[in-house]
């Protein structure tokens, strides 16, 4: 048992808890030449230099509207496709839907925001049909206002059929003994959907939403990377795409590391805060209460 929890623990180990230790840059005024260690103690100062930098909370307001847009288009559309999908009598077809809408995962972001490029941009599809009916022409792929609805449509169309896989999951787990009594006693789809379907995804709901949540800073490095010189910098930045330029492209690691700091304790504080708001609700969320 243990040999099989070692390349779990290592995975872990490596990617997820040995970075915590960069964290200390945001302290510092780091210099990778000379280490965590030797490099100048600073304190808060990184802190204060970036709470005066505009351009960190313009990266910050993109970032949360750009959030909870993804929350209210991106979130919802997997478990509507999952019951859409679960609907469907025939097999087949059903393994066929499944199929074609699992596609778009696999296609890098590169691939993705060429498509769209293609359909959305100047000279696309789009904007061909829109003159051939007279309509005015609209650069979808530039437009500043337009950019975080872009994002989310990118986004929909490459992960909502991968984000069924769990929800189809949650559906197949629900006894259709139940289905069958409340078919019985006269319950008809809409009532069988709100008294059995309903309740019975509702935890994985849930546990998805709250760890949403604990990410919901995190909108896309590289699909927001790949656009952000065509919307803009004042649209089209990001604290991901904050972070990389200014701890990559000029160097202030320290400032760079301080907003990755904040960005890991807004998503601890709003899972945390999920979490026990789901216990008062009767759901377990991510970990059971204390009092169990």
């Amino acid at each position: 048992m243990l040999a099989l929890m070692l390349p779990g623990f290592l995975y872990f180990a490596v990617f997820s808890y040995a970075p915590l230790f960069g964290y200390l840059a945001a302290f510092e005024d780091y210099q990778p030449y000379t280490g965590f260690v030797h490099s100048t103690w600073v304190g808060l100062q990184n802190f204060t230099d970036l709470f005066a930098d505009q351009a960190f909370w313009s990266a910050l307001t993109n970032t949360f509207v750009i959030s909870l847009i993804q929350l209210i288009l991106f979130f919802p559309a997997p478990i509507g496709l999952a019951l859409l999908l679960n609907s469907v009598a025939s097999g087949r077809i059903r393994k066929f839907v499944q199929s074609v809408v699992y596609l778009p995962h696999f296609i890098g972001w590169v691939v993705i925001v060429s498509i769209f490029q293609e359909v959305l941009g100047p000279t696309g599809a789009v904007q061909h049909m829109m003159s051939s009916v007279g309509l005015p022409r609209f650069d979808f792929m530039s437009d500043p206002g337009f950019f975080p609805w872009l994002v989310a449509i990118q986004a929909i169309w490459k992960d909502c059929g991968w984000g069924t896989i769990i929800f189809l999951a949650a559906l197949l787990s629900i006894d259709q003994g139940l289905y069958e009594a409340a078919a019985v006693d006269g319950a008809g789809r809409w009532r069988r959907f709100r008294s059995v379907t309903l309740p019975g995804i509702m935890p994985v709901v849930i546990l998805l939403l709250i760890l949403r949540l604990g990410t919901i800073l995190s909108v896309g490095f590289e699909q927001i990377l790949l656009q952000r010189d065509t919307v803009g910098a004042k649209a089209g930045e990001v604290l991901d795409t904050y972070v990389y330029y200014h701890g990559v492209a000029t160097q202030q690691w320290g400032t760079a590391a301080a907003a990755g700091l904040i960005k890991a304790v807004v998503g601890l504080v709003l899972v945390l805060g999920a979490n026990k708001l789901a216990h008062r609700f009767g759901q377990e969320g991510i970990y059971s209460r204390g009092d169990r």
